[in-house]
């Protein structure tokens, strides 16, 4: 089972992962830390174009950072070596209990913030239920993410088929965290495993072809979106402004660099409450008291 220990330790581990720019940058400077829940390497594109956007609407220089997984990026708060950061509910409740740090706004998909954990086969596979991935392998995509991990998993302790995370690999041939939604994706779509634990939109990172290729087998509850965390101390000023930046880009003139932040809708002022269903599994999986 995953628990407060491991998620601290994980957190220690990968902040030896932050890249220079965090270390570099000025106190003069706005850093912000990003997730590499798709391809790094288009992720570090996207984050030039929104910093310098961000830089010319705050009037304060603005950097950016790819953190090696969730845990980094709490990690990267706590240190002061980001002031804000993209990350998943799971995370954010953690680096709420750990760390004080504060969720600004949340992420809008399809209409809603929220979205689910799903599980992830090839259609050619004869995989039609959770059953039958017993012996099989699955690729989740990182320990500390709630729609590409805690939930997916969820759905095979609902079914009967596994008692605790601790005893998954139990029930599965092997399981893995691959980094990521997309990295998460690519295996199974490529064969390197049999199912995919991640979230019910990271079939968009694949390409067209591997999206017509697969299919999902399952579907958690809905679980509240992505938000954008403050670090504890941020100033009130700097948090306000860039709330309402943020919320600037649901206009019509600012809606197309959304496709650099993730890609969402759009934003909604964050409800903390809403986070609650969060907190209740991450205390069940023993990562909050």
């Amino acid at each position: 089972m995953l628990s407060r220990r491991l998620f601290l330790s994980l957190a220690t581990a990968a902040s030896l992962a932050l890249t220079p720019l965090a270390a570099a940058a000025g106190k003069n400077t706005l850093t912000l830390a990003f997730i590499p829940q798709e391809n790094p390497e288009k992720l570090l594109g996207d984050i030039e174009q929104i910093t310098g956007w961000l830089s010319e609407q705050l009037q304060v220089p603005v950097k950016g950072f790819v953190t090696f997984d969730h845990a980094a990026a709490v990690e990267a708060l706590r240190n002061g070596d980001a002031d804000i950061s993209f990350m998943g509910a799971l995370p954010y409740v953690l680096a709420e209990a750990e760390i004080g740090a504060e969720a600004l706004v949340s992420e809008v998909y399809r209409g809603k913030a929220s979205y689910a954990g799903r599980i992830f086969v090839r259609k050619d596979s004869g995989i039609k239920t959770l059953a039958d991935l017993r012996d099989r392998d699955i690729a989740f995509a990182d320990p500390i993410s709630e729609s590409g991990y805690l939930y997916p998993l969820n759905l095979f302790v609902e079914e009967g088929l596994v008692t605790s995370a601790s005893d998954a690999d139990e029930f599965f041939g092997r399981s893995f965290f691959a980094g990521g939604y997309q990295q998460s994706m690519q295996a199974m779509a490529s064969g390197l495993v049999d199912a995919a634990g991640s979230s019910q939109y990271a079939d968009l990172l694949l390409s067209p072809q591997q999206q017509s290729e697969i299919t999902w087998i399952a579907e958690s509850e809905q679980i509240p979106s992505h938000v954008v965390l403050a670090r504890k101390g941020l100033s009130d000023n700097m948090k306000t402004r860039f709330t309402e930046v943020l919320m600037s880009l649901n206009s019509p003139e600012n809606k197309s660099l959304l496709a650099y932040l993730y890609g969402p809708d759009g934003y909604v002022i964050a409800d903390n409450a809403a986070y609650d269903g969060v907190r209740a599994t991450a205390r069940e999986y023993g990562l909050l008291n």
